[in-house]
């Protein structure tokens, strides 16, 4: 069977928040062969290559799964915030095909270049990263939709404010995780110095849609914020009507005080 008709195994997986790169490729460069491009390591043995990004996400071509299990735990290792769901996308590949195209998940690669698989990769791991900002955000949002439905049916939100002040804690936490790393979506600054390879990460990220996702991400960040207006106008709220009564208890004890004294 000639290389061209080999198919092989890739998969992505976003894993945590982040990793430590610098402490990563010092661990991985006692046992392995690495390059460290752009922030990221590639980690490359004999037509086998895995590629880590700083951002929690690592692809894999063609690395056998108690291979990329052994990695992975290493990997969490030097990871923050690791994540509870692991997002994961799996493909087909082959070398030394005409050009470098996909089609229905299965991906033909021009050659076997390190700089042409770590190309295919960026557009990868952001699709991955994206996946779990996605989960992040249409999680937050089913765990609160009872918020506007109990506004919208009795007026009020009924939560207690220690209640109200986590919730929207975590709505803040989960907008600030994916505002802050917002920028991972763009297109990688590795191409300003590699331009020729930018055509190959364009044909993934437009198989993989990650700026339609994006778009649609930005929208569900604006419901996240306006459940988070809410929650803070629900808030202000309740402090102004405790105040209101505690100016009315105030007023009242001084109209008794002063009939009392009146009487007396």
């Amino acid at each position: 069977m000639s290389e061209l008709q080999n198919i092989n195994q890739c998969s992505a997986y976003c894993l945590a928040q982040r990793f430590d790169i610098s402490a990563l490729a010092k661990s991985l460069s006692e046992t392995s062969l690495i390059r460290i491009i752009k922030g990221a390591i590639l980690i490359e043995d004999d037509n086998t290559w895995s590629v880590v990004f700083a951002y929690g996400a690592v692809v894999h071509w063609n690395i056998s799964a108690e291979q990329q299990t052994k990695l992975h735990q290493l990997l969490l290792t030097y990871a923050d915030n690791a994540l509870s769901v692991i997002e994961e996308d799996h493909f087909t590949f082959s070398l030394n095909c005409p050009a470098t195209r996909i089609v229905e998940d299965h991906i033909e690669i021009e050659s076997s270049d390190p700089i042409l698989i770590f190309s295919l990769s960026q557009g990868m791991a952001q699709s991955i990263k994206l996946a779990s900002f996605e989960t992040n955000a249409i999680t937050t949002i089913n765990n609160t939709n009872y918020i506007p439905k109990s506004l919208a049916e009795n007026g009020s939100i009924k939560l207690s404010r220690q209640n109200i002040a986590k919730i929207r804690g975590q709505l803040f936490l989960t907008k600030s995780d994916i505002i802050l790393n917002y920028d991972l979506l763009d297109t990688p600054d590795f191409f300003w110095e590699y331009p020729e390879y930018e055509n190959i990460y364009v044909v993934v990220a437009k198989y993989l849609e990650i700026a339609p996702r994006t778009e649609v991400l930005s929208k569900k960040l604006e419901t996240i914020h306006e459940l988070f207006e809410m929650l803070a106008d629900e808030q202000k709220h309740r402090h102004s009507s405790i105040l209101e009564w505690i100016i009315i208890w105030l007023i009242a004890i001084e109209i008794a005080m002063t009939l009392l004294d009146k009487i007396f």
